[in-house]
């Protein structure tokens, strides 16, 4: 009779299991990702980055595009025609409609979204992961972080208050070279570092293009958001699918809308840099302007409380890192590992019983894990701020043309209220964060 009994329960209970595993994830909750199910992904600007990153997370066989969103319309047909593309050539016809928004905050109500991907231009960055996060979806966004120091924070704050996994797209941090650079540097094979040199182009322009016609399908207002002023439209901005296959947008080197080639390039050699000296949570607390030069476009010489000093620089060749050391040097480029006098330390395995660093060979991968895990992924929002953080104070050091004292832990100048005020900038209130 007992046993009867206790089989009856079990029945029961099993029964319970089965169905409980089969509800759709949206009704049990944000937390939950079921492991073999798919995230439910929405795509957030659709510009030239698109292409490479719907290849990348869709190679994963673990993410379905449900949505995308972009201000141009025939963007937003092209990245529709991406994925369509892509699944045909796997022969696959089972998959989920995407849907495309004007305003992509329609996109972010949609409860089976899990995740989305931000490749907005970085003027739009933070008001977007912020209301993101608010919404209970994950987020990856592309690098620089942010525009401003401010915004930064803004989206580490977010990310933490609604418990979000938020992965900065700098894929560096998941690649070999660059991992074995920072645990050589880590693990002392060149001695004690004194310097790092950060070869990447210069700071943002003030804006100079001329009014062209706004082309038919693109809501000019629209891609302008945040910002309080009025630009006219220009080809290089924003630009037609045509006009793009010749060349990448050139907002970013407008201080209205990015950070020049310091924050486009140096968001990938800075947080190298950043990685190996151990300061993802941290940053320089002194910057160095260069001395008699009006206008200058390199020399910054960043300085770490340890004494370390980080030179900006703008030399013929690849977009580089490289760590001097007492015993010797590591240079690191993408593809490329050269360290000297000791050549062979490029190919030295590090023990484990060294110092290892995270390590993640698929950045997308790592988001979609860090997803169903709950946990921090390689590039972490707080990372991608710190060293968005290095590249928008350089660019302030650049502008005033004058050496300033940081404080990373307030995240303010020491002492000059004028470069504390470019920490922010002003926004339209519909987008504040």
């Amino acid at each position: 009779m007992k046993s009867n009994i206790n089989r009856r329960g079990f029945l029961k209970t099993t029964a319970f299991a089965s169905a409980f595993f089969i509800v759709p994830r949206h009704v049990l909750g944000r937390g939950f990702i079921a492991p073999s199910d798919k995230l439910n992904v929405g795509f957030i600007g659709c510009g030239k980055q698109s292409p490479g990153l719907i290849n990348s997370f869709l190679k994963t066989n673990q993410v379905e595009f449900v949505a995308a969103s972009d201000v141009f319309q025939q963007k937003t047909e092209r990245f529709i025609t991406n994925v369509n593309k892509f699944y045909q050539a796997q022969n696959n016809t089972d998959r989920k409609s995407i849907n495309a928004y004007t305003d992509f905050r329609q996109l972010l109500e949609r409860k089976d979204v899990d995740a989305v991907i931000i490749a907005l231009p970085d003027h739009w960055h933070a008001a977007a992961a912020v209301r993101a996060c608010a919404a209970g979806k994950d987020v990856y966004c592309e690098k620089p972080l942010s525009l401003t120091v401010a915004e930064g924070r803004a989206m580490v704050n977010a990310a933490r208050k609604h418990h979000r996994v938020f992965q900065t797209g700098s894929m560096q941090r998941s690649w070999n070279e660059f991992r074995q650079a920072v645990e050589l540097v880590r693990n002392g094979y060149i001695g004690d570092v004194t310097e790092v040199k950060i070869n990447v182009g210069g700071p943002p322009k003030d804006f100079d293009l001329a009014s062209e016609t706004v082309p038919d399908g693109l809501d000019w207002q629209a891609w302008l958001g945040p910002n309080t002023i009025e630009r006219p439209y220009h080809k290089d901005l924003a630009p037609t699918i045509e006009y793009e296959a010749k060349m990448w947008p050139n907002w970013r080197n407008y201080k209205d809308f990015g950070g020049g080639s310091m924050t486009d390039w140096g968001a990938h050699m800075f947080d190298i840099a950043q990685w190996g000296l151990d300061m993802d949570n941290s940053g320089p607390v002194k910057l160095t302007y260069p001395s008699g030069i009006a206008n200058a476009k390199d020399g910054l010489v960043y300085e770490y409380a340890n004494g370390i000093k980080m030179t900006h620089q703008t030399v013929k060749g690849s977009q580089s890192c490289t760590f001097v050391g007492t015993k010797g040097e590591v240079y690191v480029a993408r593809g490329v590992l050269k360290t000297t006098p000791d050549e062979s330390l490029k190919t030295k395995v590090i023990g484990d019983n060294e110092i290892r660093v995270y390590k993640s060979t698929n950045h997308y991968q790592d988001f979609i894990d860090a997803i169903k895990k709950r946990s921090q992924p390689i590039c972490d929002v707080e990372t991608g701020h710190r060293t968005a953080t290095v590249c928008n104070i350089g660019n302030i050091a650049y502008q005033l043309q004058r050496s300033l004292q940081w404080n990373p832990a307030k995240e303010k100048f020491i002492g000059d209220e004028e470069a504390n005020m470019l920490l922010h900038r002003p926004i339209k209130k519909e987008w504040k964060v």
